[in-house]
């Protein structure tokens, strides 16, 4: 569990860092950050930590690692307030938010630290709380630069919760170590464990609220498809209509006749300004309508069934796994929205039987996909007389491209160029060794030679399954 806010005064109690100055700033890793401060001849170095279920401020005393590479806030902090002096130091009310003053070259600044388990932040602000930067930047509740950050009053806890200043008696000779050399010791043995028990409950949270949401865009799909499915009438409609198109006379709004299928009477709207023959074409129309929407609607089903499996083995892989900083990055990995990932490569890329598809969308993307990331062996695909993008298979050696992977690269080619709206297009088909660069050229424009013609019609059963074959 993180401290508590009694336990906090007892840490800043002993620290007794009003007056000191930050010497050095140091951050190992994305959840912790350590100050070396100085005082009256006495280094002390102050470990923060924001790692959920373990939220935590205190003197450490072992040697804090630096990272490999500059860390973003860490650099900021050295920029503002390395070698400040800290005026003040306290704990707002119960609430876990340790507030500094700070001055350094005549300027003063606010340092907020709260150590809240799921919402645990570090922020710089100036006297007037307009935020400078944060450790976690967090738009929503504006604690990115340029926002305000509200000071929240100090709060009184219900007299029902009780805290406790914990003992730490189970540490070996604890009556003879301070406050702060407990805690040092404590989460150093137990803080891996105490993170990677908060981060559980995050991915139990996170795979309620996604499995609820698939299952219920799969019930609707599902209860879409069963109304479909009784959409079957439309065509038993068109063949009433024509069985009994003598009685259409342009006198009324509806038919009347016996239902041949049960035999009772039915009544079938129409219009009587048309023919029997044009109303049972409505019918008729209305009738391929849904059994070409019942097609897609099978694939959607499929498709959530499949995606509901996968979030099933996604949640087994999180539950198993044991390292807490590997799990944040797999569970940050699950809840970051696909268009926000960081992609490998530009454009877009799909596995299709073993082969990769590699599709440029602009310019931009097809000279850096023709610069960094295909050899002179990949076969490269683009339409005749429509500008669009470029689509390269990755050569395999030893094999020859299967004519379904050149349908699925031409479709790709035509839906990503001006040719999609005809639906069909020729397409220049050749190695990329045989592209050479149109010379003052606009990017990405090159000249292909020995190059074969592909005629391409869009195929939807091709490109939904493409869909499935998106990679990032």
């Amino acid at each position: 569990m993180s401290l508590n806010w009694k336990e906090i005064d007892c840490v800043l109690e002993e620290l007794e860092l009003e007056g000191s100055f930050i010497q050095q700033i140091v951050q190992p890793n994305f959840d912790t950050i350590a100050f070396h401060t100085y005082k009256n001849g006495q280094s002390k170095t102050i470990l923060i930590c924001l790692a959920a279920g373990a939220c935590r401020i205190h003197q450490t005393w072992s040697a804090v690692p630096k990272s490999n590479k500059p860390l973003r806030f860490m650099e900021f902090l050295k920029a503002r307030i390395k070698g400040a002096r800290i005026n003040s130091i306290c704990q707002l009310g119960q609430e876990r938010i340790i507030k500094l003053e700070l001055a350094h070259c005549g300027q003063e600044f606010l340092l907020y630290i709260r150590l809240w388990s799921n919402a645990a932040n570090i922020i710089l602000t100036d006297t007037n709380h307009l935020v400078l930067d944060s450790f976690y930047r967090r738009p929503k509740k504006d604690e990115v630069t340029g926002g305000i950050f509200q000071e929240p009053a100090p709060d009184i806890l219900p007299k029902s919760k009780e805290w406790e200043i914990r003992s730490f008696d189970q540490l070996p000779q604890h009556q003879e170590l301070s406050f702060n050399q407990k805690v040092d010791k404590w989460y150093g043995e137990h803080a891996g464990q105490l993170s990677l028990e908060a981060l559980l409950e995050q991915v139990q949270k996170f795979y309620n609220s996604r499995h609820s949401k698939m299952e219920t865009a799969l019930q609707r799909l599902e209860k879409k498809r069963d109304e479909f499915l009784e959409n079957q009438q439309w065509k038993h409609y068109g063949d009433l209509i024509l069985t009994y198109g003598h009685l259409v006379d342009g006198s009324k709004d509806f038919l009347e006749c016996e239902d041949y299928e049960n035999g009772g009477l039915i009544r079938i709207r129409i219009d009587p300004k048309k023919s029997a023959q044009d109303n049972a074409t409505h019918y008729y129309n209305t009738y391929k309508k849904t059994v070409s929407g019942l097609a897609d609607l099978e694939q959607d089903i499929k498709k959530a069934r499949r995606e509901l499996l996968d979030l099933e083995a996604t949640y087994q892989q999180l539950c198993k796994e044991p390292n807490p900083i590997r799990l944040q990055q797999l569970l940050k990995r699950q809840t970051t929205p696909r268009q926000q990932m960081e992609r490998k490569r530009p454009g877009l890329a799909y596995q299709v039987e073993g082969w990769t598809i590699l599709v440029g969308r602009t310019a931009s993307e097809n000279d850096e996909l023709l610069r960094h990331h295909v050899k002179g062996l990949d076969m490269w695909f683009h339409t005749r007389d429509y500008a669009g993008g470029y689509v390269f298979v990755k050569n395999r050696p030893g094999k020859t491209i299967p004519l379904s992977i050149m349908l699925c690269a031409g479709n790709l080619a035509v839906y990503h160029s001006k040719a999609r709206k005809s639906g069909e297009a020729d397409l220049y088909c050749t190695q990329v060794k045989h592209l050479r660069r149109a010379k003052n050229g606009p990017k990405g424009l090159v000249l292909p030679s020995q190059e074969k013609n592909l005629f391409i019609q869009l195929d939807k059963e091709i490109l939904k399954g493409l869909e499935e074959a998106f990679v990032i």
